[in-house]
């Protein structure tokens, strides 16, 4: 499977940016962080963005942002929620090939600290599990390869992204 572009996808604390460096590094690609684009294009800290716009005005940006990454050899780490937009993560599919990174949701509550510090895109009311069983169908839709982390280091699941895809 042999690819210009990697993005990774999955729930927030499921390692998208620390194993996108790495992952990077290994195969030779640039790295380019969706998060950080959005904060730097738009002046602002994900939670400031949420707070300022409401969930629905981020997703927008995030949405369109996301549509806008034009990489020729780069592992992008997305947003946990950039796969609410669809025109952006059809505009990434067609660029790259789209690996969900599947933690538990045991494994992500255990990893996520302060969600609201973290930028993570809840509803008022809404929980970590209920926003776990809304993502995952999403993540599996898009997904060109899941990579299982469950109980691996990143070492390992580079290694396991980088064999598959080569």
């Amino acid at each position: 499977m042999k690819t210009k572009n990697i993005v990774l996808i999955g729930m927030p604390g499921a390692g998208k940016s620390t194993i996108g460096v790495v992952l990077a590094k290994n195969m030779g690609m640039a790295f380019v962080d969706s998060d950080l684009v959005i904060q730097e294009q738009e002046g602002k800290k994900l939670h400031d963005l949420i707070q300022e716009y409401g969930l629905d005005g981020f997703l927008a940006i995030e949405g369109r942002v996301n549509a806008s990454l034009h990489p020729k050899t780069a592992v992008i780490a997305t947003g946990g929620s950039a796969v609410y937009n669809e025109q952006a993560m059809e505009h990434l599919r067609s660029i790259a090939t789209i690996c969900y990174l599947k933690l538990s949701y045991e494994g992500i509550r255990e990893r996520l600290g302060d969600l609201a510090e973290r930028g993570v895109v809840l509803r008022k009311g809404e929980t970590l599990r209920e926003l776990y069983d809304e993502r995952v169908p999403l993540y599996e839709k898009y997904a060109n390869l899941t990579i299982e982390c469950e109980n691996k280091n990143i070492r390992e699941i580079v290694m396991e992204l980088a064999k598959r895809l080569k």
